[in-house]
């Protein structure tokens, strides 16, 4: 009879080791003396310089179930900006494939896998669509503090503490890594060392949720100005099912086996 080996010896040690490792940073200070809010406010500075914006990226909206289990849902996808008015986002997930783009004057939202789409009248600069997206359509976009025109006066302002710890590298780039604490939430940024002072990872980590669940977002293939390829910032709805807005249904990270509480 064959027998079953552990796959990963000594992996019981290793939980042990880290959750001791984490156990014993919990009271980290930061070593460095460099201001983070200045350091935020160099990337914000920089983010509001640039009219022409592309990237794409890598988000994970992690979850917590009734049993205290964590469960991360993965996602990627590309953003396009052009200030003050034209966004076009994409973002496929293991249960969504959405396009949304806004030319200034209509707002088009698509879920491909349901073949359904709705448009609105709008208008206003990307920090009025960023805000109506939010508490109108419920379709907050990834990483929508970032693109207002001043994430500094968006987020500073809250805060209640600030650390410098020092650097890290995000795909191959490295970073400065800031760590901000609010009333409801902590939040972490690592920011491209250099003249381009872009965000790398953005971390928000609710911490008055049980089980702190956190959204995480990569952003690679940085391009502004004339390296940004030229977009119609409109969406395609050819065969897809025309419904009013308030009528769209949720067609976000969760699919239909995750199921929310009934409050």
């Amino acid at each position: 009879m064959q027998h079953r080996h552990n796959k990963y010896p000594g992996s019981s040690t290793s939980i042990l080791a880290l959750a001791f490792l984490v156990a014993n940073i919990a009271g980290l200070t930061a070593a460095r003396a460099d201001d983070p809010k200045a350091m935020f406010k160099e990337m914000s500075d920089y983010l509001a310089a640039q009219k022409a914006i592309s990237f794409d990226f890598d988000s994970t909206l992690e979850i917590v179930t009734d049993q205290g289990q964590k469960l991360g849902l993965a996602s990627s996808g590309a953003m396009t900006v052009n200030r003050p008015d034209k966004l076009h986002a994409r973002r496929t997930g293991g249960f969504a494939n959405i396009e949304m783009a806004y030319d200034g004057v209509t707002l088009t939202m698509l879920g491909k896998n349901a073949n359904i789409y709705a448009q609105a009248k709008a208008s206003g600069t990307i920090d009025n669509l960023v805000e109506e997206l939010r508490n109108t359509y419920h379709r907050p976009l990834p990483a929508a503090d970032l693109l207002m025109s001043n994430p500094y006066e968006q987020l500073i302002p809250l805060v209640v503490d600030a650390k410098d710890l020092g650097s890290g590298v995000i795909g191959g780039v490295e970073c400065d890594h800031l760590a901000f604490r609010t009333e409801d939430v902590d939040w972490q940024i690592w920011i491209a060392q250099g003249a381009r002072r872009y965000p790398c990872r953005y971390v928000i980590t609710s911490s008055k949720i049980a089980g702190s669940p956190q959204y995480t977002i990569d952003v690679r293939s940085w391009k502004t100005g004339d390296e940004v390829a030229k977009d119609s910032f409109k969406v395609a709805t050819d065969g897809a099912k025309e419904m009013k807005p308030g009528e769209l249904p949720d067609f976000d990270e969760l699919g239909g086996i995750y199921k929310t509480k009934e409050k």
